[in-house]
């Protein structure tokens, strides 16, 4: 099996093994042990952020989540029931959300994340992914099938230990996580099912699945070697999408028309006729870039390892920059309304006014 490919994920793992405890006497299983309830949590490493209506929350490290409910003034840790490192979150509504992490583990909450409880992990996720191969797919040629299932078996052999790295949800009821090596899941019921997707995407060297947003009218995925897949709704599968790059694609953002994805070595492509054909922009960010996000406005927001900020007014066609007074090196952005971005990174969660 390939090994992990370098950007935000690579920093994410290596950190993941600083922190970890020793396998063997006294190990404790993350998916067996809650978080610790830490002082420093907010403070601590956060890798995602999300809006939650009025409210704010923020996952990283060791299973801590933390939520503000006065703009990002204060922070409160939630407790959660696992340990593992989270990579993720989105909420779909005010109260409903759904975070992502480490060990194959998808939390959800009904309450603004004040509350946690797992609906998956990597054990019954590679369980489901066998089983799901095990069974007649239509449309799928049998050696096809068969290559795949012996990827999943060797999944399952290798046990819970590959992350699920982003979430996305169109309403309360639908979404989907990815995450390593072409892990794909979708729900049709607010997660209380999760399926199986890995046949559905274009992807036969199992690239890793580092993003899902929607952007002009469409669903993406960013990914490892310059994949970029989009969802054909009919065929219900991922297809990939022909652009000019072979580094990792850490995310994807836009607007009602165009369609930004961007990530090592500041490399930012753009999109005007919905993945047909790619541009590359100028971002004005050296470093990696690994977060991005969308204003109530419409500007487009990316962020690099390094900390700086770069903003575009015009469907990410051009950017400017954006100087933070106490920039920190980011793994997360989110539109935190009132004119103010939600960062989240080595440093903890902080909430700015966007320049």
């Amino acid at each position: 099996m390939k090994t992990m490919r370098s950007g935000w994920l690579a920093v994410a793992l290596l950190a993941a093994v600083a922190i970890a405890p020793a396998r063997g006497a006294g190990f404790a299983d993350p998916l067996d042990t809650p978080a610790v309830i830490s002082p420093l949590a907010s403070r601590s490493l956060m890798q995602g952020v999300a809006r939650a209506g009025n409210w704010l929350v923020a996952v990283g490290q060791r299973g801590h989540i933390v939520v503000s409910t006065d703009g990002g003034a204060t922070w409160k840790q939630s407790p959660a029931p696992v340990s593992s490192d989270l990579t993720a979150v989105f909420f779909a509504s005010d109260r409903k959300g759904w975070a992502v992490g480490h060990d194959g583990v998808i939390l959800h909450t009904e309450d603004g994340g004040l509350t946690w409880v797992v609906q998956l992990d990597g054990q019954r996720a590679n369980e489901s992914l066998v089983q799901s191969l095990q069974q007649p797919r239509p449309g799928l040629a049998p050696a096809e099938q068969q290559k795949l299932l012996d990827e999943a078996k060797r999944y399952k052999e290798l046990g819970a230990d590959k992350p699920f790295l982003d979430v996305w949800f169109a309403d309360e009821s639908n979404g989907y996580v990815v995450g390593a090596y072409n892990l794909i899941f979708h729900t049709r019921d607010g997660g209380r099912n999760w399926e199986p997707w890995f046949e559905r995407t274009e992807n036969p060297k199992f690239f890793n699945l580092y993003a899902i947003r929607p952007a002009a009218g469409g669903l993406y995925v960013a990914g490892e070697g310059g994949l970029v897949l989009k969802l054909d709704p009919d065929a219900q599968r991922f297809r990939a999408l022909p652009i000019p790059y072979k580094g990792s694609f850490f995310g994807v953002v836009g607007d009602k028309s165009d369609i930004v994805v961007f990530g090592l070595r500041g490399n930012a492509f753009r999109s005007a006729d919905r993945g047909s054909t790619w541009t590359k922009v100028d971002a004005g960010l050296p470093a990696s870039i690994v977060a991005g996000a969308s204003t109530a406005d419409g500007a487009i927001v990316l962020g690099d390892q390094g900390g700086r900020i770069a903003i575009s007014a015009d469907g990410g066609a051009t950017f400017r920059p954006a100087l933070l007074k106490n920039p920190m090196p980011l793994a997360g952005i989110a539109n935190a309304g009132n004119g103010r971005l939600a960062l989240a990174g080595l440093r903890g969660v902080a909430v700015v006014e966007l320049p």
